[in-house]
Order: C-alpha cells, then structure tokens, then sequence
C-alpha cells in the first residue's frame, strides 16, 4: 500500500497538483512522500478498527477542514471506512480498496463488511478499482456505486532490468552476488523469492506446504521470503532450512533480479503490486489466480502462470515445472516485461487517477494547484 501511494505521490507532485499525504507519523511512508515533495500529516491510526476509531475519525475530519482539498482519496480498508464517514461526502471522495475488507473476514464479521462497504457507497464519488475483477465482487456483493477500473502500475525504470541487455540467468547471479544472504549461494542454485506482507491475504503459509514437494524433485531449490509481517514467527517455525527469511527491506528490486521465480499465492487481491515489480525486471511469475491476477499477466502467460488458490500440490507441480524449464522462464520473463512497460507503468496509472479525480471534482480552486488528501 505504502509503495502504490507514493508512487502516485511522486507523478501526482510532478503533475503540479499539491498533495497531502496522511499517515502515521513513524514509519517509511512519511519519509518518502516527503522526500518527493508532498505535505505530510501525522494520523494516529491503528491497523485495524478498536477503541481509537471515534478518534481517529475526528481526526481525518479536522485534517479535510484544515487543508481544504478538492479530492480525498482514501485507500484500503481502514482508510476508507475512517475518512468517507469523516468526510460524508461533503467533499468529492475517491474509495480505493486494493481488495475488499469483507474478503479478509467470515461469518457475521464479513456481513458486517458488505453493509458497511453497501452504505459508505452513498458518500463515495468514485470506487476505484485496480481490476475488474475487483470491481465485480464488489457489485457481487451488494455496493452500488460509480466505478472506475484503473490497473496498479509500478516504476518501470527502478525495477526494470539493471541494464539494457542484461540477459536473465547473468542478471540473477550478479544480482545473488550484491545480497550478503545470497552471496555465499552456488551460482547455479534453483532460487524462488515471494516478496510481501507475512500474512494470511498472501498465502505463504501455502507455499511452505508446497515446498516440499518442490525439494523431492529439485533438491537444491532454495525458497526466500522477502517481508515482515504477524505470521512471521509461525511461519519461521514451519520452515525447513533451505527457507530464507529476508525480513522486511527498504528496496525489493535486488531481492527480484535474484530470482529464477518469482512466486505469490496470495488467497485474496484486488490486483497485487509484487508480481508487476517482478514482470517489469524481466522475472517469470507464479501467481495464485485471484482478483487481478489474470488482469497482471500477459495472456500467453494464463497457462503456466496460475495456480488454484490454497492448493499447495498445484504450487509445487508447477513451480517445479518452472524451475525445471529456463527457456520458459526466460519467455516468459520476456513476456511479462512488455506487457508491463505497454500497461502498468505508473505514470500512465497516475495519468488515470488524475483524469477520475477531474471527473469527480471539475472545479478546482483558483490557487492553480489541486489540493489532494491522499
């Protein structure tokens, strides 16, 4: 979430339009959209809705009066609930779910979420959504609204590959040789990096049951998990030891170029940012087939690309097939790079985003600049 919002920071300030960023205080995100020119304001917020809420929300609203945006642009969950009923509706509100709660929830609790999502609704200008897909389970679920499908896009220029012919097999042990966890790594070692947030949504508890059956075949196949996260003690208690954990870095792109696959088996998305980042470097991806994931890839790539959701013996059957096959890999690592560049570059996602926001509020003020509260 952190990467998508200041990735649109960074085009948005680049764009002239004046942007206010609120989050909280301590962590990466305050410090890069700053760096790239944004207002930020500190939001004492927690992850998930407790006590705090009624406070939290007092906050946003105070935050919209003092800095008077033309757009608030909520995004995710949490974000979304606490600013549209600050805000409700009094200015123009862009909704941003990058997957929809209810998915991450069960029993009453996820009703509870289609209501909420079904009357927020009421003080949304715009739901947007990062694929199709995602824009249908939430029309399956009851949220009647205006709708805008913009896709994720990533910086193709920083995760592109390191340089203009670099040929995937040398970039990837160039690339081992420059990580100090990977350093010490036989150059020809089988290598699979999955890059996110160590929790249920991606699935990596999935992919360690997989493992297994991927070491029966390949022996010498080496597994890093890339992130931080609450399953991670679980997770590391699960793991064999040809399991890396990386933990949590500030630049993934290295992490990607090491890879000979890059693999996410995330059980829900609204469309994932890791597999895109991984696309752009020329790595061929594993993808569990969840909202999005047929949207990211090329559609050559459908057949050897996706996998059922939570099947662990699928994730193995064909990640082993992957590794076993560089020619492949390198098709489809190809593939994926021109499709990215042609449809998920960032500055024409930002472009979009701008357009939705012009739609939703035509009139800006006179200052010259639009004030967005991201």
């Amino acid at each position: 979430m952190a990467r998508v919002v200041a990735d649109l920071v960074r085009a948005q300030v680049a764009a002239g339009m004046r942007v206010v960023v609120a989050c909280p205080g301590r962590g990466p995100l305050a410090v890069d959209v700053a760096a790239l020119g944004a207002e930020t304001e500190t939001w004492h917020v927690t992850r998930d809705p407790g006590p705090g809420l009624p406070a939290e929300i007092r906050r946003v609203a105070a935050l919209a009066g003092h800095v008077r945006p033309d757009v608030v642009h909520a995004h995710s969950a949490k974000a979304g609930f606490a600013g549209r009923l600050a805000v409700r509706g009094r200015i123009p509100t862009v909704f941003q779910p990058h997957a929809w709660s209810f998915e991450a929830v069960s029993g009453t609790t996820a009703a509870l979420a289609r209501s909420w999502e079904r009357l927020a609704a009421r003080w949304t200008a715009r739901v947007l959504c990062v694929s199709e897909a995602e824009r249908a389970r939430g029309e399956r679920a009851g949220v009647r609204a205006r709708w805008s499908v913009v896709p994720n896009g990533v910086d193709t220029d920083r995760f592109g590959p390191a340089g203009p012919h670099d040929a995937p097999a040398p970039a990837a042990a160039a690339a081992r040789a420059a990580l100090p966890a990977l350093a010490q790594l036989p150059p020809d070692t089988p290598l699979v990096v999955c890059v996110g947030r160590l929790c249920r949504q991606k699935g990596q508890d999935v992919l360690l049951r997989a493992w297994p059956l991927v070491l029966r075949d390949i022996p010498g196949a080496r597994l890093v998990l890339v992130g931080d996260g609450p399953d991670a003690a679980r997770l590391r208690a699960d793991a064999p030891p040809s399991v890396l954990f990386a933990g949590a870095v500030r630049d993934t792109a290295p992490w990607y170029r090491a890879a000979d696959l890059v693999v996410l088996p995330s059980r829900w998305e609204g469309m994932a940012v890791a597999p895109l980042e991984a696309m752009a470097g020329g790595r061929a991806v594993l993808l569990s087939d969840v909202d999005g994931a047929r949207e990211s890839l090329p559609p050559e790539a459908h057949p050897h690309c996706l996998t059922p959701p939570e099947d662990p013996v699928a994730t193995a059957t064909a990640v082993t097939a992957l590794l076993r096959d560089r020619s492949l890999r390198d098709t489809l690592g190809r593939l994926g790079h021109d499709h990215v560049r042609r449809t998920h570059d960032v500055r024409r996602t930002a472009r979009a985003v701008a357009d939705v926001y012009r739609e939703v509020a035509p009139a800006p003020r006179s200052e010259g600049r639009e004030p967005i509260l991201q």
